[in-house]
């Protein structure tokens, strides 16, 4: 049986296992989740998290040492960024139209009273730049921050260009660690289905039904966003003469893997391998791409934070002028860049949002409570936009 078809199986059994644990054994779920099912999935990721920031940084220095020609890495990152502002701009686009047609914020009860969560405020844009310039890149790599091992990364190669012939050794042992990485994530992506069962089948159990009734209109409405997003990039495939059949078919493991997880971190090592080894792209343009997608790109918090931001104001009458809509879009498209490819990032950054927008910060309490029954869809649109921008990077270079 295919990795892929495992991993669907334990999508679906954990679906059907934590609606059952939920419906006919509410009295034995917070055992079950406490001693077995958050145990596991937890394992299974600290195990995904073991390899991320090596396999990153190894893939990088791989890529572009390989590189004769220099100026690529100015030349992807350019035409990537591009790209990135371009795709999460209509997606941001999306999530604010699908709030303002199907207005889920009008006509939910119980929102007085609501009280925010303690979140962190985020980053203003000049804060933010100068935080992804790493001051300790051991740091960096203890902490997972991937922008800043990007960084170090890019900052290495150009020492090894310039010192030539002397970076041989260190160059070959990059290339043994990155063999030794992939050996590694073959053994834990055989724990794959087991790992994802156990992550979703904790969320269904817990969560409840009674509050997903409640805004049922809320989770529709940024699941439709979610899809129009992923039919568009199935367009853009198929107008680059590609196929999206294909692009879904290989990167179905990485999807599967982000949409158990709600991590974008948690999917990049399969994804690195989908890309090579799946879809069949430029081994230099796979290890930079992924990765720095990985870090980058989201389109499921660029939807979030407008469709949240529009329910919010719905949900309080507050009045959408052109400038409040400026706000929004604006901050949006920052905090899409800026959000952690963590479980529970989007809601932490919905703070900044929400606060440049002049927007009440208590109906964040509302929508965390629903946030994980959209996250992995949100995630799995972050991985497939990654890659869709990897493939059209690849296309791009080729023509």
């Amino acid at each position: 049986m295919k990795l892929s078809t495992k991993i669907t199986l334990g999508l679906i059994l954990g679906i059907i296992v934590g609606a059952l644990l939920n419906g006919f054994l509410p009295g034995h779920v917070g055992f079950l989740d406490k001693y077995i099912l958050t145990p596991i999935g937890q394992a299974f990721l600290h195990l995904i998290q073991f390899v991320v920031v090596p396999l990153v940084f190894t893939s990088l220095l791989i890529g572009f040492t390989g590189l004769r020609d220099s100026s690529k890495v100015g030349s992807y990152t350019t035409k990537l960024l591009l790209l990135y502002i371009v795709t999460s701009a209509v997606s941001l686009a999306i999530g604010l139209l699908t709030a303002f047609v199907l207005k889920p914020g009008q006509g939910v009860s119980g929102a007085g009273g609501l009280e925010a969560p303690k979140t962190e405020k985020g980053q203003n844009l000049i804060d933010w730049l100068v935080s992804i310039i790493p001051t300790n890149p051991f740091q960096a790599f203890a902490e997972a921050n991937l922008l800043q091992v990007i960084i170090s990364a890019v900052l290495i190669i150009i020492g090894i260009r310039l010192v030539g012939d002397k970076a041989k050794p260190f160059i070959a042992f990059s290339e043994s660690l990155h063999a030794i990485l992939e050996k590694i994530i073959g053994v834990i992506l055989r724990v794959a289905p087991i790992g994802v069962f156990a992550l979703i089948s904790s969320v269904i159990a817990t969560q409840g039904f009674d509050l997903v009734k409640k805004l049922a209109l809320y989770i529709i409405g940024l699941l439709v966003a979610i899809l129009v997003m992923m039919l568009i990039y199935a367009l853009i495939i198929l107008f680059i003469k590609e196929s999206p059949s294909r692009f879904f078919k290989s990167f179905w493991p990485a999807f599967s893997i982000a949409f158990g997880t709600a991590s974008s971190n948690a999917a990049l090592p399969v994804a690195l391998d989908n890309a090579k080894q799946g879809y069949g792209l430029k081994s230099d343009i796979a290890g930079f791409a992924i990765p720095f997608g990985t870090a980058l790109k989201r389109d499921g918090a660029g939807i979030l934070q407008g469709f949240n931001a529009i329910f919010v104001a719905q949900l309080f009458h507050v009045d959408l002028s052109p400038a409040v809509i400026g706000a929004i879009f604006i901050s949006a498209i920052l905090v899409s860049f800026s959000t952690a490819g963590v479980p529970g990032a989007g809601i932490i950054m919905m703070t900044t949002v929400l606060t440049a927008a002049h927007l009440p910060l208590e109906g964040i309490a509302l929508v965390a409570g629903v946030d994980r029954i959209t996250e992995g869809f949100r995630t799995m649109l972050n991985v497939v936009g990654n890659a869709a921008n990897a493939v059209i990077l690849n296309k791009w270079e080729k023509e």
